[in-house]
């Protein structure tokens, strides 16, 4: 099993790069001309991110079974 310590790293890690394509998803938003396929790349990245996320929450945190 993975140190506490570096599952919060990864957590970390994985949380910043969330907030930067959000960032950067709402840049190319506002900016024409919009490429609606690499917005739509970028999207379906931050949805494999935000998993990523739960996962590692999870093993951080395990649920407990009552």
């Amino acid at each position: 099993m993975e140190d506490i310590t570096d599952l919060e790293e990864q957590l970390a890690d994985l949380e910043r790069e969330h907030r930067d394509l959000d960032d950067i998803i709402d840049r190319l938003i506002n900016t024409p001309p919009v490429d609606f396929l690499q917005v739509q790349r970028m999207k379906k990245r931050k949805l494999i991110l935000k998993d990523q996320i739960e996962k590692v929450r999870s093993q951080i945190i395990p649920d407990i079974i009552a």
